[in-house]
């Protein structure tokens, strides 16, 4: 029987939680499909118990469940999540995003055409509460948009935002006995999580994109302000860092060396470009946002100068690539 386990982690979101379960409620799958949903409550103190209870009632969920999760992080969550399901494919769905009615029939139809296949994710649209300014557009990267086009093809790296991962590939890659990077914790702005989820897998076996798997991303107006953004694209810079040391093959040190003259360029770079913009009267909210990326990426080489020795050798180059074809299975 083909199988999948959807995890839902959530903390304090129960609204957009809602909407992420009525539309896993409208889906349409075959008779010889059984799914499921886990709810990870991440110490709520809203009203998530409600929302769940709701569609529990419902009943147009096939097999939903909830658990408590009391390390509060969006990386114990997910731990917790593979940990209490079973399937030999589970997808990560975040609690604000709206899949099509045949999402889960394409992802089982997809995964189980391709076994050996590490990992893939769908399209990924981000739904505005409001239509944003023009120059927020720019970030969209911000918000997990994912769109390869229209064919499925083989990709390097994958947003967390709906990802379906094979059971056993998430096993051989070991995170599931070790992660390095921190993500969400609370209301904190970190992230770091889904790549490194992604390129461990990579590290294993092959990522693709199918856009028949399609996702609305929803966004709050309160996550497009200019000190959100800045807060979340600094975190990403600091995510992209660490991600790239994981792929280094070198010496720890060459690659805090290249990575610390490399920044230095972007960050001298980017430095002129803002003063030259206060000065001529044309700081755009787009100029002062794309500098928060570089002050990511130093915060990411702090990091992994401050790292104990034992600790910077086993993050850097984890996820070496393999040589193998494109488009291998």
């Amino acid at each position: 029987m083909r199988q999948l386990d959807v995890v839902i982690c959530t903390y304090n979101n129960a609204s957009l939680l809602d909407r992420t379960l009525e539309s896993l409620g409208n889906q349409r799958t075959p008779p010889d499909l059984h799914w499921s949903v886990l709810v990870v409550d991440n110490n709520c103190t809203d009203n998530t118990s409600t929302v769940f209870n709701k569609h529990l009632g419902l009943g147009k969920i096939p097999h939903l469940s909830k658990i408590v999760e009391l390390r509060q992080g969006l990386t114990p969550a997910r731990l917790c999540g593979v940990r209490n399901t079973s399937a030999d494919w589970l997808a990560f769905l975040d609690d604000d995003c709206l899949v099509a009615e045949d999402w889960v029939a394409n992802a089982v139809a997809f995964a189980y055409m391709h076994p050996t296949y590490a990992a893939f994710g769908g399209k990924v649209i981000p739904e505005w509460e409001h239509p944003p300014p023009n120059w927020l557009l720019k970030f969209r990267y911000c918000f997990a948009k994912q769109d390869h086009g229209p064919r499925p093809k083989e990709v390097s790296c994958l947003v967390g935002a709906g990802m379906v991962i094979n059971r056993a590939a998430l096993q051989r890659c070991g995170w599931l006995n070790h992660q390095f990077l921190n993500d969400r914790v609370g209301t904190e702005v970190i992230s770091g999580g889904d790549v490194e989820i992604a390129l461990r897998l990579a590290a294993v076996a092959n990522l693709w994109y199918t856009p028949e798997c399609e996702i609305r991303h929803v966004i709050p107006t309160w996550r497009t302000s200019p000190e959100y953004l800045a807060r979340l694209n600094r975190g990403l810079g600091a995510s992209k860092l660490l991600g790239d040391s994981m792929l280094w093959s070198g010496a720890p040190m060459v690659w805090i060396g290249l990575s610390m003259f490399r920044t230095l360029g972007e960050f001298l770079a980017s430095t002129v470009k803002l003063v030259a913009g206060r000065l001529g009267g044309r700081l755009s909210p787009a100029l002062a946002l794309s500098s928060t990326f570089v002050r990511g990426e130093w915060d990411g080489i702090r990091q992994l100068v401050s790292m104990p020795p034992e600790s910077r050798r086993a993050l850097i180059g984890c996820a070496k690539l393999p040589r193998r074809s494109r488009g291998s299975e």
